[in-house]
């Protein structure tokens, strides 16, 4: 089974566009604008979200973003999706198109428009990767040292993932009360 390949790439809320995820700073995680390509820090307070971390609710069960945006990609051969600034009703049936299973109570106009947004501009910048989804294989007994290798990287950049994140969810509470200050 195949799908869009987002590892790395990130939204960050209160900034426009996608990021990619170059390292974990001292003082939050290092980024990459996708588009400018400028390199920032976004701090521990920021809220950022892992495109590898975002689904869509359906009437059964979440449906991972890489894969929505798999099925935009074969909807479109290829090509770029309707305009995110259509109206509601012409994105709701794009979606339906797209996902017909989407939950509509919880799915709102704006999430479509975000999910719409990024596959244009992933799209834009040639970065709709189409690869093999990884499943998890029951019978590796574990022989093949370079994937015990890989392994360990993943476990590596797992950890400073969920470093920033339990650096963000010890930050959350400050957030309030330094909103003032600024």
């Amino acid at each position: 089974m195949n799908t869009i390949n987002v590892k790395d790439l990130m939204s960050i809320s209160g900034k426009g566009g996608l990021f990619r995820f170059l390292a974990q700073a001292r003082n939050g995680i290092v980024v990459e604008s996708l588009t400018d390509k400028k390199r920032t820090i976004a701090p521990p307070t920021a809220r950022v979200s892992a495109l590898e971390d975002i689904s869509i609710y359906t009437e059964t069960e979440d449906v991972p973003l890489s894969d929505v945006l798999l099925r935009i990609h074969e909807k479109e051969n290829g090509g770029t999706a309707i305009d995110p600034k259509s109206g509601n009703e012409a994105l709701k049936a794009y979606f339906t198109e797209v996902l017909p299973e989407y939950d509509e109570e919880r799915v709102y106009v704006s999430d479509i428009k975000k999910v719409l947004t990024w596959y244009n501009l992933l799209h834009e910048l040639g970065l709709l990767e189409v690869t093999e989804k990884e499943e998890e294989d029951e019978n590796s007994d574990g022989a093949d040292d370079k994937n015990d290798d890989d392994e360990t990287a993943g476990e590596a950049k797992k950890t400073a993932g969920d470093t920033a994140s339990a650096d963000r969810k010890s930050n959350a509470g400050k957030e309030g009360s330094d909103a003032g200050k600024e």
